[in-house]
């Protein structure tokens, strides 16, 4: 029997994957596929207008347009349209990783140890790579 392709399966329009299906089965590959390409493309989108905020910051901080105070504001607003970008750009890492994982048929498995990570947990964190329990640890390890 052929391996259906995930990225042509149609999804009921409310579908959600359950524990009751073959973990990481075509279906909530696809789901999980569709998900992430719409993130990814939602952030493609937002990317394009910080910059341009930035750029239209830049623009009125050059011009030199109001006091000591407005200026504050332009620099503050810059920094924090950069740190978005910045943010944003990590997230879009994540997502490629993430996609690059479904393709290579390791999503939804730990990149520890093998194991699944969850359904749950990949509903509630689609970019998780790792289970719970070694997350935890992780975290304690870095503090």
């Amino acid at each position: 029997m052929a391996k259906k392709d995930f990225k042509k399966i149609v999804l009921p329009p409310k579908y959600v994957p359950k524990k009751s299906e073959p973990y990481m089965c075509p279906e909530q590959l696809a789901y999980f596929y569709q998900l992430l390409t719409a993130q990814k493309t939602e952030l493609q989108h937002a990317s394009g207008d910080v910059l341009n905020s930035v750029r239209m910051a830049e623009k009125s901080s050059s011009e030199g347009v109001g006091d000591d105070s407005d200026s504050a504001t332009l620099e503050q607003e810059i920094t924090m349209n950069l740190r978005m970008s910045q943010r944003d750009s990590n997230l879009m890492r994540k997502i490629d990783a993430a996609l690059a994982r479904i393709e290579d048929g390791t999503y939804g498995y730990s990149v520890v140890s093998g194991d699944e990570i969850g359904i749950g947990r990949m509903l509630a964190r689609p970019l998780a790579t790792m289970t719970i329990e070694e997350q935890e640890e992780y975290e304690q390890r870095k503090n």
